[in-house]
């Protein structure tokens, strides 16, 4: 269904970004600077990558970036941007099946994905998701806050952990799709013991943190 709903949602994906929101965009600024520090020089896989509104922020310092996604649809928009060929690469991937991707990496990035993980399956990604990155890599990650109104009807379902929200996109489809929000302790609980030097930001709109993969 997640796969379904944002091979559909592709060519209307990157709106979300550009909201006339000052508030919103000067976190978005936030989150890209901050991203930038911590992948300057570095060899960068992401995951989930879309249509590359990420990684193009990533490719301006990094040293080489691997982007991986499950969307043919959003990775034909991804290599539409005519991003540098030395410095990035796109190829079809399953977030929970990392195996097939070759080497390893010195940092991941994962920015707005980590909300749409069943949270039985928090685990399983981020052991894959380490199994690619080297001891010390740093990885960096971002997603939104929950706030009324934004993104659809929030919907909690008896007996699931997980949260989903109502999506309608402009052809008139409609997609319930899993989106689970995390506040900071939440967060800590989640990454502390996987980590160290956990940095947590919990905005007004978004969440990101940075962190090195012991």
């Amino acid at each position: 269904m997640l796969n379904d709903y944002y091979s559909h949602r592709a060519a209307e994906y990157e709106e979300i970004y550009h909201r006339p929101d000052t508030v919103r965009q000067k976190e978005l600024a936030e989150i890209a600077t901050a991203m930038k520090d911590v992948l300057a020089g570095r060899n960068v896989l992401e995951i989930a990558c879309g249509t590359g509104f990420w990684t193009a922020v990533a490719v301006e310092v990094a040293e080489h970036v691997l982007a991986v996604d499950i969307s043919e649809e959003m990775l034909a928009i991804a290599k539409a941007k005519g991003l540098p060929n030395k410095k990035v690469k796109f190829c079809t991937g399953d977030a929970y099946m990392l195996d097939s991707i070759e080497g390893t990496f010195d940092a991941g990035l994962a920015n707005f994905w980590f909300s749409h993980i069943p949270k039985s399956q928090l685990n399983n990604f981020l052991h894959g998701f380490y199994e690619k990155l080297i001891s010390g890599a740093v990885v960096f990650m971002a997603d939104n806050i929950y706030i009324p109104g934004i993104g659809g009807e929030l919907i909690d379902k008896l007996g699931c952990e997980d949260t989903f929200k109502l999506r309608k996109l402009s052809d008139g489809s409609n997609y319930e799709v899993i989106k689970n929000y995390y506040d900071s302790n939440q967060l800590k609980q989640i990454f502390e013991s996987v980590s160290s030097e956990l940095k947590i930001r919990i905005g007004d709109c978004f969440w990101w943190v940075s962190y090195l993969v012991p």
